[in-house]
């Protein structure tokens, strides 16, 4: 590779590698839990003719799925580049999440129909065994979540947990609804408080779909902003302008850059790259490909001191 033409991959990388590899255990012991806990609830569900219980354990079912879909493509991102992906398979965590989040937009609008149907016509319901297997698997669910909050924060993982807080939600629903139950003879208690919990995990799965397909679309991260990044190159001393700036996510934790700088001095470039290197490492920017051109190119965008009009020479 020329000096003209030089990447960046620094320790930010290799941290990153590691705590892709930390995710995969937790991932897989969240599954084991959930999955466990599933039949539990759905027996005791269909036992005690709960919808909200019945609801839960259709959402562990489903976070099975999602966690074992998320330990696979953590595993699967391990795999080093290939000349077919040679940026490796980091963005396979990035699709999981989107799967994760259809998957999850699926089980609401089952479990809303259902709910509708049992407020339309409500049915009996044994509060006391909803209650004690609904406390249960809100414990659980908080084991599961601070498992995987204590942990890397991937879309992968993110999408995992967003099916593992939406159990806990639904447990917490299962527990009132038995409470309520239990309490005052109300039945549609247990399909209201379903609907609850299904408007909150929709809004929590069209957000975190949102920055999936800001990923998927090459977008730039919404924690970067392109212009403050192509001005802060520019203001560097040697600098006089940058064009064709591109920043796009490779992964979770992954943030790759392109651009052209137009140098005052080719000799002054080993300079520029450096600080160039380490500007960007600050902002977590950890894969960097910079260009320099001489002074006289054609086209100059964001020069020093410009008020961020794109210019053409």
């Amino acid at each position: 590779m020329s000096d003209q033409h030089r990447h960046e991959h620094g320790q930010h990388d290799d941290h990153a590698d590691h705590q892709h590899a930390d995710a995969g255990p937790r991932l897989l012991w969240a599954l084991l839990l959930t999955l466990g806990f599933a039949g539990v609830e759905a027996v005791t569900g269909f036992w005690a003719g709960s919808l909200a219980l019945l609801g839960d354990a259709g959402h562990m079912v489903t976070d099975s799925a999602s966690l074992a879909l998320a330990a696979f493509a953590a595993w699967l991102s391990q795999r080093p580049p290939t000349r077919r992906h040679t940026y490796g398979y980091g963005r396979v965590e990035t699709l999981a999440a989107l799967l994760n989040v259809l998957f999850m937009v699926l089980v609401v609008v089952g479990i809303s129909v259902a709910a509708v149907g049992r407020i339309l016509e409500p049915t009996a319901v044994n509060g006391e065994a909803v209650t004690l297997v609904a406390a249960l698997g809100l414990a659980l669910n908080i084991a599961v979540a601070w498992l995987l909050m204590h942990g890397e924060q991937t879309m992968n993982t993110r999408g995992a947990l967003l099916h593992v807080l939406g159990d806990l939600l639904g447990s917490v629903a299962a527990l009132v609804s038995g409470a309520i139950v239990m309490w005052t003879g109300w039945v549609t208690a247990d399909p209201v408080l379903s609907l609850l919990i299904c408007a909150l995990m929709l809004a929590s799965s069209l957000r975190l779909l949102r920055e999936v397909l800001q990923a998927l679309m090459e977008g730039v991260p919404p924690s970067l902003s392109s212009e403050q990044v192509g001005r802060a190159l520019a203001s560097l001393p040697g600098v006089a302008s940058v064009h064709d700036l591109h920043i796009w996510t490779l992964s979770s934790k992954r943030v790759a850059l392109s651009a052209h700088l137009i140098v005052e001095s080719l000799e002054q470039w080993p300079t520029v790259l450096a600080a160039g290197r380490h500007l960007l490492a600050e902002q977590g920017i950890t894969h960097v490909t910079l260009q320099p051109e001489p002074l006289s190119s054609p086209v100059h965008w964001l020069p020093a001191g410009d008020k961020g009009r794109l210019q053409g020479v």
